[in-house]
């Protein structure tokens, strides 16, 4: 089976290509730019360097939230519309559920971290030792709430995400040597990840229609908590009038 990978969550722009056991490509940029600009020229360039044609894959996998807004939106559009040309079923995997699924092996808890503003984070928690096992599914936590939840475990825990070097200081001071953090390679999201972990579901029957398909934000965006504020500023306005 064949997997294209999207990975738009955060700052970094990926996309792999899968076939069953071996990675056939990848290209990952973790930089400022514009994935709606960068992605499909990304994908095109892989598919021609290994002579790949897109009508040969068996599903897209993509990187469904939580995440940056915008970063989602397009990684799900771009997913779309490969879908609905190629009428070929989506993967939704959930963005720490791939993050983490890069530590094939680790004898700790795995917590990937998100930075999601205001001392908040994008997280889950998950095992790898033997098969990947979600502890914790995708959720929007303070790190205060998170920390003293780990704290009160027993072992270490593994963190990576860009969340760890807006939140590292704090993390140690918390939990001390019970702390961890994995290194650069598997530090940030990875189509080859999500891609992964899409060809599992594609085995088990979880798939999508690109019709049927949304990104999954976990909390409402900034625009729309401001749109709630205002009407429920308004409504009780008329209340009193």
């Amino acid at each position: 089976m064949k997997i294209v990978g999207i990975e738009s969550s955060s700052l970094v722009a990926s996309v792999a290509v899968l076939e069953d056991e071996t990675l056939i490509a990848e290209y990952t940029v973790n930089y400022k730019k514009t994935h709606s600009q960068t992605l499909l020229p990304m994908l095109d360039e892989i598919l021609t360097m290994t002579e790949q044609d897109l009508a040969s894959v068996d599903g897209i996998a993509v990187s469904e939230g939580p995440g940056s807004f915008t970063g989602l939106r397009i990684g799900s559009a771009t997913a779309k519309g490969l879908g609905l040309v190629l009428q070929k079923p989506l993967l939704a995997v959930p963005t720490v559920d791939a993050m983490a699924y890069q530590l094939f092996g680790c004898a700790h808890r795995i917590c990937p971290i998100m930075d999601a503003r205001r001392q908040q984070v994008y997280t889950g928690l998950y095992t790898f030792e033997e098969e990947f096992q979600v502890l914790q599914p995708a959720r929007a936590v303070a790190l205060t709430e998170l920390l003293e939840e780990l704290s009160d475990k027993e072992g270490k825990t593994v963190f990576l995400g860009d969340g760890v070097p807006v939140f590292q200081k704090e993390i140690r001071e918390t939990l001390g040597e019970h702390a961890l953090f994995a290194p650069a390679p598997c530090g940030r999201q990875r189509a080859a990840a999500v891609a992964a972990l899409g060809l599992s579901y594609l085995r088990t029957g979880r798939t999508q229609t690109a019709a049927e398909h949304a990104p999954n934000y976990i909390r409402v965006s900034q625009a729309e908590r401001e749109l709630a504020r205002k009407r429920a500023a308004a409504a009780q306005g008329e209340r009193h009038e």
